[in-house]
C-alpha cells in the first residue's frame, strides 16, 4: 500500500508516486548491485558454504530444472564471492549463469544485459563463457523476432563454443535460418550438422521438418515429423510425439487440408493434458521453443472457423488447466483443493442462475475470441482485435489510470466499445469475467459505456477459468463471520504502513469473533498457525511480484530472527485454507505476476484458491490508503450483513466512486473479486 494524495486529478505528465515507486522497485530488484547484495546475505546464512564455482554449477542445474529464482540466487552467491575475491573469472561465469536463468524466464532485457556483462570480463576458459553468452544473445534476438541479429550472434557463438557445446549452437543457427525463411542457408547448416544422439535427435528431426516446410515440401515435412515421433524414447517420448503431431498438423495446413490439420491439433491438445508437466531447457537451447499454448491456439482458431463454438470453448478451458501445470510442475505440495480439471459447458450453464452470465475471452495473434455462457445457451464470436493491439490498449488505459489522467474515461470508453458493446449484455446482469492474456491486467469495472462505468451498470467478478468458477461456486461456504487479519507487519525491507494498521483496526470492529495481528506479531509463523482458522482472512501488507518465477512472489510479513518474513506464493499452497470463505490481499500489486499463455496471471491468485479459499480480493496496482480504507470497511460491512461477495464488492466500489475526491478509477477500481462470486461470510 502507499499513501497517495487524494483529491485532484493529476495532469498527464505527473505520475502517481505509488506507481512510480512500484516501477522503480521492479526495475531495481534484479540489478547487479541488488543481486550481489542478496548474494551476500544468502551466503552469510548458509550453514555449509560452497566454493563460488560450486554455486555456479548449482545455478546451471537449477535453471535446467526450471527453478529459475533459485538459480538466480545461486548465481548471486557466486557473484558476491567473485567480487569479494576480485576473481574476474568467477564474476564472468556467474554473470553467464544469470543470463541463462533470465533467458529461460523470459526476461530478455536482463538476459541480454548479463550476457553482455559476462563477455566484458576476462575468463580463464573463454569457451565456457563466450559460447553460451553469445548464444543467449542470439536467443534473445530470435525471441524478439530479430532473426538476422540472432543469426549473427549464433555465428559468433559457433566460433567461440567448445566442441561439446557447438552442436547445440548449430541447431539454433539452423533453426534461425529456417525461421528467417532462408532455406538455402538452413539446408547447408543441416547438411553440415550430423544428427545428434540422445534427447536432441527428435529436436533435430523436428527442425528438419520445419526446414522442409520452408522449402515448400509439406509431404516430406510430414515424414520428418513422423520420424521424430518414432525416434523419441525414454521419459520424454510422449512430449516429442506431441510436437511431432503438431508438425504434422502444420504440414496438413500447408497441403490445404484444414480438416485434417484441425483434427491433429485437437488431438495434440488432448494429448498434452496427459503429459506430466516438466521444464524442458532443451527447447530453449536449440531455439525450438515448445509453447504448448500454440497448439491450443491453432486448435481453437480452426474449431471456431469450422463453426464448432462449443469445441473451441472447451479447448480454451483446457488450455488454462494445462498452463497451470506448466507453471507449478512438481514444485509445490497442495494441501487444499484440486483446481486443474476442466468442466463441461453444460456444467457451467447448470451452475449459473438466471441473471448471471459468464464472459470468457481468448486472445489470439489475429483476433479476440469471446464466449458468453448463461443458464440457457453458449454463444461465441470473433472480435477484430489483434493481440498486440489489445495489449497496447490495455496498457494505455492502465497507464492513464496510474497517472490519474483526465483522458481515462475516453480510453475506457474506447475499450468498452471494442470488448463489451458487441455482446449486448443486459444491465444489472451479474458478469463473471474470465480474462486471457493482457486482459488479466484490465480493471473491467473501470470500462465505460453510455450509462457510465461498468460497475455502475453491472456487478462483476473475475475467475481464472470457467471450470474454477464452477468448482468454487459448488463448494461455496455460508458461515458466520470470523476474521483473521494481519496488519502492517514489521519488516525492514519496506517502509512502515500505518494506514494498513488503521484499516485492520476498523475492519476488526465489524467482527466480534476475530484474531488480529499487528507489526511484530504479524509473522509467517502466526500466518501458518492462524490463517486457516478464520472465515475471512485479511492481509494488509506489502507484496512483491516475482516476474521470473511466480511461485516466489511474496507477501512481506514480520521478520523473525534470521527469517526475513517473506511468505512466498509457493508456500501458500501448503497452508490449509479449506475453511476460509474469502482472502483479501490489501497489498500493492497482489493480483499481478507473469501472464501464462492460456491461464491467469501466475502469482498469488491460484495459490490461495488451491489452498482452499473460495474467493480472493487482490489489487491490480499500488493502492491509496484513504480510499482503500473506505472500500474495505464498506466491503466487510456488506458481507457482515449477509450480502453476497459480488454485490458487496460493487457497493464498496460505488461508495468510493461517489466521493468526489476519489472519483478517478485510480482510487476505486484497483481491487478484483476473484473466484466464488456468491460467497457469504456473515449474516
Amino acid at each position: 500500500m502507499a499513501q497517495a494524495a487524494p483529491g485532484e486529478t493529476a495532469p498527464a505528465a505527473a505520475g502517481s508516486p505509488a506507481f512510480e515507486s512500484a516501477v522503480a522497485r521492479t526495475r531495481d530488484a534484479d540489478t547487479l548491485k541488488a543481486l550481489s547484495a542478496d548474494g551476500q546475505i544468502l551466503y552469510q546464512r548458509e550453514r555449509v558454504k560452497l566454493d563460488g564455482y560450486q554455486y555456479c554449477s548449482q545455478a546451471v542445474a537449477q535453471a535446467e530444472r526450471g527453478e529459475l529464482r533459485d538459480s538466480i540466487r545461486s548465481a548471486s552467491k557466486a557473484l558476491h564471492i567473485g567480487q569479494a575475491q576480485g576473481n574476474d573469472d568467477l564474476i564472468a561465469v556467474s554473470k553467464r549463469d544469470l543470463a541463462i536463468a533470465y533467458s529461460y524466464g523470459g526476461d530478455l532485457d536482463r538476459a541480454e544485459q548479463y550476457a553482455q556483462e559476462a563477455l566484458s570480463h576476462q575468463a580463464k576458459n573463454p569457451q565456457i563463457v563466450a559460447g553460451p553468452a553469445y548464444k543467449i544473445l542470439g536467443d534473445v534476438a530470435a525471441r524478439r523476432g530479430k532473426l538476422p541479429v540472432a543469426i549473427d550472434f549464433y555465428g559468433k557463438a559457433f566460433d567461440a563454443a567448445s566442441d561439446r557445446f557447438r552442436p547445440l549452437v548449430s541447431l539454433s543457427l539452423a533453426n534461425a535460418y529456417v525461421a528467417n525463411g532462408d532455406a538455402r542457408s538452413g539446408r547447408d547448416m543441416y547438411s553440415r550438422t550430423p544428427p545428434p544422439e540422445g534427447p536432441l535427435l527428435p529436436l533435430y528431426q523436428r527442425g528438419l521438418g520445419n526446414l522442409l516446410l520452408v522449402e515448400g515440401k509439406p509431404a516430406e515435412a510430414r515424414q520428418a515429423f513422423e520420424a521424430a515421433a518414432s525416434t523419441a524414447t525414454g521419459a520424454d517420448a510422449a512430449y516429442h510425439r506431441l510436437w511431432s503431431l503438431e508438425g504434422m498438423a502444420r504440414s496438413d495446413l500447408a497441403l490445404g487440408d484444414k480438416r485434417a490439420a484441425r483434427a491433429r491439433f485437437v488431438e495434440a491438445a488432448r494429448q498434452s493434458e496427459a503429459i506430466r508437466a516438466k521444464f524442458r531447457s532443451e527447447e530453449f537451447k536449440t531455439g525450438l521453443f515448445g509453447d504448448v499454448q500454440k497448439i491450443f491456439e491453432q486448435a481453437i482458431a480452426l474449431s471456431m472457423d469450422a463453426g464448432d463454438v462449443e469445441g473451441a470453448w472447451d479447448l480454451s478451458e483446457r488450455s488454462r488447466s494445462r498452463a497451470l501445470l506448466d507453471i507449478v510442475r512438481d514444485r509445490v505440495a497442495t494441501g487444499g483443493v484440486e483446481l486443474t480439471g476442466a468442466v463441461s459447458r453444460k456444467d457451467v450453464s447448470a451452475a449459473l442462475r438466471k441473471g448471471e452470465t459468464l464472459v470468457q475471452f481468448h486472445s489470439l495473434d489475429d483476433r479476440l475470441l469471446v464466449w458468453t455462457v448463461n443458464a440457457n445457451r453458449l454463444e461465441g464470436r470473433s472480435l477484430p482485435l489483434k493481440r498486440s493491439e489489445l495489449d497496447a490498449a490495455v496498457e494505455g488505459l492502465r497507464q492513464s489510470i496510474f497517472e490519474r489522467r483526465r483522458n481515462t474515461p475516453e480510453l475506457a470508453e474506447a475499450l468498452y466499445g471494442k470488448l463489451l458493446a458487441p455482446l449486448a449484455l443486459a444491465a444489472d446482469e451479474r458478469l463473471i469475467i474470465v480474462p486471457h492474456g493482457g486482459l488479466h491486467y484490465l480493471p473491467f469495472q473501470a470500462l465505460r459505456g453510455p450509462e457510465g462505468y461498468l460497475i455502475q451498470r453491472n456487478p462483476l467478478a473475475v475467475a481464472p477459468s470457467a471450470s474454477v468458477a464452477v468448482q468454487l461456486a459448488r463448494k461455496s461456504l455460508v458461515t458466520s463471520g470470523k476474521l483473521v487479519a494481519f496488519g502492517n507487519p514489521a519488516n525492514s525491507a519496506r517502509e512502515d504502513l500505518p494506514g494498513a494498521e488503521r484499516e485492520v483496526q476498523l475492519i476488526g470492529k465489524l467482527f466480534p469473533d476475530r484474531r488480529v495481528f499487528y507489526q511484530r506479531e504479524a509473522s509467517k509463523t502466526r500466518f501458518r498457525e492462524a490463517a486457516g482458522g478464520g472465515r475471512i482472512l485479511h492481509v494488509a501488507a506489502h507484496a512483491e511480484v516475482d516476474n521470473i518465477d511466480p511461485l516466489h512472489s511474496r507477501i512481506l510479513l514480520a521478520a523473525e530472527g534470521n527469517d526475513p518474513g517473506f511468505l512466498e506464493a509457493g508456500e501458500v499452497y501448503g497452508v490449509d485454507l479449506k475453511g476460509v470463505s474469502l482472502v483479501t490481499l490489501s497489498a500493492c500489486e497482489s493480483g499481478l505476476g507473469r501472464i501464462a499463455r492460456g491461464d491467469e496471471i501466475q502469482g498469488f491468485t491460484r495459490s490461495f484458491l488451491t489452498a482452499g479459499a473460495s474467493g480472493l480480493v487482490a489489487s491490480l496496482w499500488p493502492v491509496s490508503d484513504d480510499s482503500t480504507e473506505l472500500l474495505m470497511t464498506t466491503l466487510y460491512g456488506e458481507l457482515s450483513r449477509g450480502s453476497e461477495a459480488i454485490d458487496a464488492m460493487r457497493r464498496a466500489q460505488l461508495a468510493v466512486l461517489t466521493q468526489k475526491k476519489f472519483a478517478h478509477p485510480f482510487f476505486w477500481a484497483p481491487f478484483n473479486l476473484i473466484g466464488d462470486w456468491r460467497l457469504r461470510a456473515g449474516g
